[in-house]
């Protein structure tokens, strides 16, 4: 039996409608209507606070608060679990498998989040940043599931989509898998341990881990 950390945005779940509308609307709120008709799709998975300061944003944090407004008031359920995820995950807890969510978005908003989508059922603990930026780098949050867990990271896995999700594995001491279907690209996966391209494959990647 094995732990594996699964994020959220781009593998559990398509959030992309409910968080580019939210965030070109804060955008808009603050001034910046150069942003507003970007693709800002990359923005998602890590921390805003980081893909602000990468577009010269000094200090993104008037932003974020309404983005984050604007977003609890209804976008965080603009979304969709991806076809396949829950066989996936049933088949995974079925074998056995501890799973819990790891995810950059704080754990205050990705708790309603799975459990309004019927996801927590399926979590053992769900592990996220606070609000105000701790344990925003998903290195710190790995590290702080293993210890609150209990779970050796050599026996653990890292399911995500974007480059710090798998950045963050290997600080840790943790294989990885990057998954297709989310919001990264090829030289992103590139840094995973190995990847999958439906959710069906999932259960099977793990188990030739040796997890």
């Amino acid at each position: 039996m094995s732990a594996i950390f699964l994020d959220l945005d781009g593998t559990l779940m398509d959030s992309r409608p409910g968080i580019l509308s939210s965030l070109k609307e804060a955008l808009a709120t603050v001034g910046r209507h150069d942003l507003v008709a970007q693709d800002l799709t990359w923005m998602i998975g890590p921390p805003f606070a980081d893909s602000f300061k990468q577009i010269g944003m000094r200090d993104p944090q008037e932003v974020i608060d309404a983005y984050r407004e604007i977003y609890e008031m209804g976008g965080m359920f603009d979304a969709e679990v991806y076809d396949g995820v829950f066989p996936m995950i049933e088949e995974l807890d079925a074998a056995g498998h501890k799973l819990y969510l790891a995810t950059a978005k704080p754990h205050v908003a990705a708790t309603k989040i799975t459990a309004h989508f019927g996801l927590s059922g399926f979590l053992s603990a769900e592990f996220g940043p606070e609000l105000d930026g701790t344990r925003n780098w998903k290195g710190d949050l790995l590290a702080y599931a293993l210890e609150r867990t209990g779970e050796d990271a050599a026996s653990s896995v890292m399911v995500g989509d974007r480059h710090h999700d798998f950045a963050a594995a290997q600080s840790v001491g943790m294989p990885s898998i990057a998954v297709r279907w989310g919001y990264g690209n090829e030289e992103e996966w590139r840094h995973a341990t190995t990847t999958v391209s439906h959710p069906e494959e999932l259960p099977g990647a793990v188990a030739m881990l040796g997890l």
